[in-house]
């Protein structure tokens, strides 16, 4: 009985210095983040030149009479650009539960 008591002991003791690993970044975590930080960069440069897009061609529809499809491409836009941007946040949340 007290041998098993004595291994319940050593596991516990073993677990417990194991427990409270000190973090370390990946290899390579450098590059990852220089990368994240372009394709935010194109999702911010990306949403602008759309939103642009959408309102000369707001203008255009206006001015010629034609139909009204450009409200639909700012709201996309615009949408887009929300969850492109709290696309960090997201993961966070979601990477925390």
């Amino acid at each position: 009985m007290s041998s098993i008591a004595a291994s319940v002991f050593d596991a516990v003791s073993v677990y417990a210095q194991v427990s409270d690993p000190t973090p370390e970044p990946p290899p390579l975590a450098d590059k990852i983040d220089q990368f994240l930080r372009y394709a935010t960069w194109l999702a911010i440069l990306s949403g602008t030149i759309s939103i642009i897009v959408a309102g000369a061609k707001f203008a255009w529809e206006k001015w010629s009479g034609g139909g009204m499809e450009s409200p639909k491409m700012v709201a996309g836009a615009m949408i887009g650009g929300v969850v492109a941007t709290s696309a960090g946040t997201i993961m966070n949340t979601v990477l925390s539960i």
